[in-house]
């Protein structure tokens, strides 16, 4: 979904409609098979190539097949926001909707707006297919990735949907949070990377509770969209 708005782009710059075709089409197909019926998502949904069918659908960066990781949902709230805004469809606002819901009304998001790296890591009924060792993860670790991913999509859906007051405060609130010594890091420190705490893939036992690249671009992306659109600077 993030990659369509290269697509949307291509059309608008060449004026060859086939770009937009493709971007919509596989924003109607995700639509179709890469939700749950609560707007819980899946990481990867795996598709014969020849007719389409549906193979496997899975959570390879997540908890579990059937947990929803935290990155991949904001992902998903995103890419859905700006097929929205590049198309008009109000079938893609209300999926973004949905799944703006799904994370602002998780019970397990915590107080801070900050998201455990995934919404179901170590729930009962949540099976993992790698070796998780609870001892390991207490503290849970928190994706200020995800987060930051997140709180840029609620700032343009707070413009965008009829009823944007939810999503500016859910975004102001997670803005409150990344800005504050618990995950802003100090000058000098971090690798000179902005945020702290962010989780690549556990899984896979790769970059956890690292700074990472895309978290600052979408925190500084949002710091942006707060400034032109609610601030208006």
């Amino acid at each position: 979904m993030m990659n369509l708005e290269l697509l949307y782009f291509a059309s608008k710059h060449t004026g060859d409609p086939s770009f937009a075709r493709i971007a919509n089409r596989h924003a109607k197909t995700t639509a179709k098979n890469q939700f749950r019926k609560d707007f819980g998502s899946y990481h990867v949904v795996n598709y014969d190539t020849l007719t389409g069918k549906v193979l496997h659908r899975q959570t390879c960066q997540g908890f579990s097949d059937q947990s929803t990781w935290a990155r991949g949902q904001a992902w998903g709230i995103y890419g859905y926001t700006m097929a929205y805004r590049e198309t008009g469809n109000k079938k893609f606002l209300q999926l973004a909707e949905n799944l703006a819901s799904f994370w602002i009304n998780h019970p397990n998001l915590p107080a801070d707006g900050i998201p455990f790296w995934d919404f179901n890591a170590g729930q009962e009924g949540f099976r993992p297919d790698w070796k998780y060792d609870p001892g390991k993860f207490n503290p849970m670790p928190r994706d200020a990735s995800a987060a930051a991913i997140a709180c840029s999509a609620f700032l343009e859906l707070s413009v965008l949907a009829p009823d944007g007051k939810k999503y500016l405060d859910a975004a102001t609130q997670i803005l409150a949070s990344l800005t504050s010594p618990a995950y802003l890091a100090e000058k000098g420190t971090n690798g000179n990377f902005i945020l702290k705490h962010s989780v690549g893939s556990i899984p896979h036992g790769a970059e956890v509770d690292v700074p990472l690249v895309y978290a600052d671009y979408y925190f500084l992306e949002s710091i942006f969209r707060y400034n032109k659109w609610i601030r208006k600077e």
